[in-house]
């Protein structure tokens, strides 16, 4: 009895060892991963700060902004996708794009931009424009519809001017 007593508390012993090297073990992995991903993220949201510089003179380049031009949409009233109640959406958007030439190819695509807007805007419901998130998705899919009817010119943004939902 003796002897089984002993056995159980070597065990025991054997067993609590075991355990803090385990945790040891896997501290040591998790601090590992740590340092890792920190170094990681680091190197990757730290590497945009050192200004560009010319290779021959040797001193900073300043980026300058490209000119853009803006063209204003005719004001736009449609009623939204609702159950019950009569809801409108009136939006009043202008397109950046980069020269006035671009206007120039986008303008006798006009009817047809107007249309997927229209076809677009009709099929909302009043919660898919709630929050900055809703109007980030409308911005967003209004600018890939006006892309894909002007093609081969191209739009840069989609700026909304005025939105009321009533």
């Amino acid at each position: 009895m003796a002897d089984e007593d002993a056995d159980v508390e070597e065990t025991g012993e054997d067993e609590k060892a075991g355990g803090k090297k385990k945790l040891i073990l896997f501290g040591a992995i998790g601090v590992v991963v740590l340092l890792l991903v920190g170094g990681g993220a680091f190197f990757f949201l730290s590497g945009g700060d050192e200004p560009a510089f010319d290779e021959m003179t040797g001193e900073p380049v300043e980026e300058e902004q490209k000119p853009v031009v803006f063209y204003d949409l005719p004001e736009m009233t449609v009623n939204l996708s609702t159950d019950g109640r009569t809801t409108y959406l009136k939006v009043r958007i202008s397109l950046e794009v980069e020269n006035q030439e671009m206007i120039a190819r986008i303008e006798p695509f006009l009817p047809r931009v107007l249309d997927a807007f229209q076809i677009y805007l009709r099929e909302l419901r009043p919660a898919d424009l709630e929050g900055s998130a809703g109007l980030f998705r409308l911005k967003e899919e209004l600018l890939r519809r006006i892309n894909l009817s002007v093609y081969p010119a191209r739009v840069d943004g989609v700026l909304f001017k005025e939105i009321l939902i009533q």
